[in-house]
């Protein structure tokens, strides 16, 4: 099971995972935690953003062989840590008149009966105010439902830079883009436990990722998906062909896997 913040996220950081588990003839199920309706987009897709958007997840999720989706529905926090939008997913978390998300998350594991839970590290990769949240809400969740491995999708820093670099090139890039405030998102080289080469599914990724048609453009800057599409199919494989993961309970640095599933067989 793989618990994401908005639709575009399970393409962006696990997509091509996803697809290799399901080819593998794994169940792979979905759990998001809002409809991004707070994203950004182009004035002319109208003001329903949220419907929008989970009509693309389900598109995408069809592209990347997903079993399942459950989209638990909280409010989309907004990007900025310093303004989160009330009643949102952030504060739920913690908030006594909402339902417990972990509560629901852990439901949906018992449900599934799921070996292992995908969030993200304890930053969230960049900081979004929902990407912490799922951190906190799945960590919790795995907790109730008694869920054997957790892991945690990131980023290498190190490739990071090189694919600034590459992308930095192209034309149309969003509005106050700084690479250098980039290169301190996501986790060191020397943290990551699984980096799964996904190249052989790297067309299936590349559906998902252009089923999110809402997100490719805003105010006439490329988002992030966007100036992914624009990549030839050759650089979109060399950035986008491995996903990172963390298994904080891995034996020691350096014991870097490319295999999801050893790491379960090893905690049963």
């Amino acid at each position: 099971m793989l618990f994401h913040a908005h639709p575009d996220d399970e393409a962006i950081y696990t997509g091509g995972t996803m697809a290799l588990l399901a080819a593998a003839g794994h169940r792979v199920v979905l759990v998001t935690a809002t409809d991004g309706e707070a994203g950004l987009t182009a004035a002319h897709l109208g003001h329903d953003l949220g419907e929008r958007r989970a009509k693309e997840l389900a598109a995408a999720a069809q592209a990347l062989g997903v079993s399942r989706v459950v989209r638990l529905g909280y409010p989309d926090s907004g990007s900025d840590p310093q303004a989160v939008r009330p009643g949102s997913f952030a504060l739920a978390v913690d908030d006594p008149a909402v339902d417990d998300p972990a509560v629901r998350l852990a439901a949906v594991l018992r449900e599934e009966a799921a070996e292992i839970l995908n969030v993200y590290e304890p930053a969230g990769g960049y900081g979004h105010p929902d990407h912490v949240a799922v951190h906190e809400v799945g960590r919790r969740a795995a907790l109730l439902a008694g869920t054997p491995v957790v892991l945690e999708a990131t980023v290498d820093r190190r490739p990071v830079r090189a694919a600034l670099q590459l992308i930095g090139w192209l034309p149309g890039l969003p509005a106050g883009f700084d690479a250098r405030a980039a290169q301190r998102w996501y986790v060191d080289h020397d943290d990551v436990t699984h980096v799964v080469d996904v190249r052989s599914q790297i067309r299936a990724k590349r559906a998902a990722l252009q089923a999110h048609r809402s997100q490719q453009l805003a105010d006439g800057s490329a988002r992030t998906v966007g100036v992914f599409l624009r990549l030839p199919v050759w650089s979109f494989a060399l950035v986008l062909g491995r996903e990172w993961f963390v298994h904080r309970e891995s034996v020691g640095p350096g014991d870097v896997s490319g295999d999801l599933l050893a790491t379960l067989h090893r905690s049963r």
